[in-house]
């Protein structure tokens, strides 16, 4: 059933169909009810496609995630993926993986896909590979990057400051009389560089020397991964007093490396991880937590891209303060 179809048996011209489904003025009661009649009794759906060739409009937004698998992005794109939907736009979430050319790739298949408007997931999108690509595929599209930023005309960042997040964890369990701190490093990323900057700028501003410092990376970001690490920590350092996690999914596997060791957290050992995720509130102990405002986060920057959507001005970069989220970990 087309638009034709349902003008020819209401007895109207197609464009005046066209005007009711669109709810515009200027056609009749009787008309308009005759028409919505037919739409409902043939169950009648707009082609979206179709409607936007004529308008010049996709309406839709690319939202590009490094790892779909990651809970915590995943939270996010689900609250901005729900507003813009409600505001009538499509949303195609895509996950690009680690690698820089293939972040940049993805940007070249949104030019592709005409989207309007695009959010990127995640401080891993700010490279020179990103920056390049939107430069040359979408020069003139809104970009809201969450959690992060790229100085680009047409690119806006909503970030929050882990850095000092993280300083104020060292402070939390330096008050505690755990100044022996760890921090464990998931990935390289803007966001944990931030992190692992706010954790030697908290040790520094707590007494500690250079060699007090001590920094650990893992090979993968998973809770096996945050096991082992904590192992190491605790054969390397057994005088070792708090560990700070750049995630709390890694974090929890340092929960379970204490329990095997016999350590008693918090009494012992003070663990910190940063996100605020379902992972901290599920373990045992739960996990005290740096929030880096997932929710605000994610509204903030679907605002923000409604803005640049809608024409308007758009926040260039917004900055937000996180919140230390004390449980039973300290």
């Amino acid at each position: 059933m087309t638009i034709y179809d349902i003008a020819r048996e209401a007895g109207v011209a197609a464009s005046t169909v066209s005007r009711v489904i669109n709810n515009k003025p200027g056609i009749k009661l009787e008309t308009r009810q005759r028409v919505q009649e037919l739409l409902k009794k043939y169950n009648y759906i707009p082609d979206a496609a179709a409607r936007g060739l004529v308008m010049q409009s996709s309406r839709l937004v690319g939202i590009l995630i490094v790892d779909i698998r990651v809970a915590h992005h995943v939270d996010s794109a689900f609250v901005i993926e729900q507003e813009l939907t409600r505001r009538g736009y499509c949303c195609i979430i895509m996950s690009t993986g680690p690698e820089d050319e293939k972040k940049a790739e993805y940007i070249r298949i949104l030019e592709q896909r005409r989207v309007e408007g695009v959010i990127l997931m995640g401080s891993m999108f700010g490279t020179a590979s990103v920056e390049e690509s939107i430069k040359k595929h979408l020069p003139k599209v809104p970009i809201v990057m969450v959690n992060g930023y790229l100085d680009l005309p047409n690119v806006s960042g909503v970030i929050v400051d882990e850095d000092a997040g993280v300083a104020r964890c060292v402070d939390l369990l330096c008050a505690k009389g755990k100044p022996k701190i760890a921090f464990v490093l998931d990935s390289v990323s803007p966001s944990n560089i931030h992190k692992q900057r706010g954790y030697c700028e908290g040790m520094r501003r707590n007494g500690a020397g250079e060699e007090n410092l001590w920094l650990y990376d893992m090979e993968e970001s998973t809770v096996r991964g945050g096991y082992e690490a904590t192992l190491r920590i605790l054969d390397e350092h057994p005088d070792v007093q708090g560990i700070i996690y750049s995630i709390d999914l890694v974090a929890v596997g340092g929960v379970r490396a204490a329990y095997d060791r016999g350590i008693d957290v918090p009494g012992q050992l003070g663990l910190i991880g940063i996100d605020n995720s379902i992972y901290g509130e599920i373990c045992m102990p739960k996990l005290t937590t740096l929030d880096n405002r997932l929710q605000a986060l994610s509204e903030s920057a679907a605002s923000i891209l409604r803005e640049g959507l809608e024409g308007k001005v758009q926040n260039k970069k917004m900055m937000m303060f996180s919140e230390i989220i004390e449980r039973e970990s300290t």
